[in-house]
């Protein structure tokens, strides 16, 4: 449904996960682009792909869904969005309104994610508002990093330094105990 230049847009594809998956990152919602191909980050522009084939010394997933799942859930990664629903122009995370969060608590009934990593300021912002609440009152307790968004629309950062900035994702999974029951809600990226 389409109220001028807005779009009412509702998340069709569910998180990727198996168990075990000991984090779990976080976009906003999926562009455009990603809800066509029904999978995370598939603009061919997006630098999310790129930056975890770096963190992990492998080439680029080929860019199809079951390839990508396989690459992050190979990885003990899986891979959500904070909104379920919510009114957007295009790809701008600027012009989100009228959020239904995801059931993020429902994610961690089923698996011991440890860390939650958000792409992008307004990712983090809308987990901080819409998800954490939830995840307090149940108790759940995950470490929460901010990192920078793999948008094109974030040219300020070349893919050395997000490849850089992702870096707490490796630290995460190369971890030995997981840290599920800690609460560490801090912002990595505050530019």
């Amino acid at each position: 449904m389409t109220a001028g230049s807005t779009t009412h847009v509702t998340h069709e594809f569910g998180p990727i996960w198996d168990d075990r998956s000991r984090v779990l990152i976080l976009g906003s919602i999926p562009s455009p682009s990603s809800r066509e191909a029904g999978f995370y980050y598939m603009f061919p522009h997006n630098r999310f792909w790129p930056v975890l084939a770096a963190l992990f010394d492998q080439p680029v997933p080929e860019p199809d869904p079951a390839v990508r799942a396989r690459f992050a859930l190979n990885h003990c990664i899986a891979l959500w969005d904070v909104i379920q629903e919510c009114d957007i122009h295009g790809a701008s995370d600027a012009s989100i309104t009228n959020v239904v969060p995801t059931d993020i608590a429902g994610l961690l009934d089923r698996v011991p994610i440890g860390t939650i990593f958000t792409t992008g300021r307004k990712a983090g912002q809308l987990y901080r508002r819409y998800c954490l609440p939830i995840l307090q009152e149940k108790r759940y307790r995950p470490t929460m990093i901010n990192l920078p968004s793999t948008s094109p629309a974030n040219a300020a950062m070349s893919l050395a330094d997000l490849i850089k900035e992702y870096q707490p994702i490796r630290k995460a999974l190369d971890d030995k105990e997981p840290k599920s029951d800690r609460q560490d809600n801090h912002n990595h990226y505050e530019k």
